[in-house]
């Protein structure tokens, strides 16, 4: 992975400084051992993975002051894991996920830089039946519906993975695919509601997208 151009950046949170480590931008990519291209990845969708994207600043914003008290959290399509960085800083229960083979990597040295604790992080696709997770009190993600199948496949991963009583937070920046989403989440007993972040002064632009929030 020497190939690879990295970056590191500080991104806050009041007083809560929270370090990472990504790709420098999106045109980087390294798959010598063709891993990823075994797994489905494309060389054009290598990178999105180690991006700090502006869905998941929303997410980590919104879960910054989230009661978290004794629940077992699953973030799903994690990336560069900022939301699961943060929540570590705040010694909450929290698990990562990602498909990606490179998220684990990147995953542990953004843990070290910011001396947080272990965070358990498991490779896993939608699809996959069994991927020894458990069950979670809250799962979140952001931008997860990029294309129109995953809606069928997300929601069954979550409902999968949550408990009896549960809470979902997805934050999607628009792409026309979380209508088709909340109704696969409505069937599985789950109630709906949405609306867009508070504030979003931290980004550089209007955020179009919503924050979808599901209970059971």
């Amino acid at each position: 992975m020497s190939s690879l151009r990295i970056r590191y950046q500080t991104i806050e949170f009041d007083d809560v400084d929270i370090h990472v480590r990504t790709l420098r931008d999106k045109q980087q990519y390294c798959d010598d051992d063709n891993i990823a291209e075994k797994l489905g990845i494309s060389s054009a969708t290598w990178p999105l993975f180690g991006i700090v994207w502006n869905s998941s600043l929303v997410l980590a914003h919104h879960i910054f002051d989230f009661n978290i008290n004794g629940k077992r959290i699953l973030e799903v399509g994690c990336g560069i894991g900022l939301a699961s960085l943060l929540l570590n800083h705040r010694l909450a229960d929290i698990t990562a996920t990602d498909y990606h083979p490179e998220v684990e990597n990147f995953l542990l040295e953004n843990i070290k830089l910011n001396k947080g604790k272990n965070i358990p992080f498991v490779r896993t696709g939608w699809e996959d039946k069994e991927s020894g997770l458990g069950r979670f009190d809250l799962i979140i993600g952001s931008d997860l519906l990029y294309e129109r199948n995953h809606a069928e496949l997300l929601s069954g991963f979550i409902n999968q993975h949550a408990k009896a009583i549960c809470e979902v937070i997805v934050v999607d920046p628009g792409r026309g695919n979380h209508a088709k989403f909340s109704k696969k989440m409505v069937k599985l007993g789950y109630s709906h509601t949405q609306n867009r972040p508070d504030t979003a002064e931290y980004l550089m632009k209007p955020f179009r997208g919503q924050i979808l929030r599901y209970n059971r």
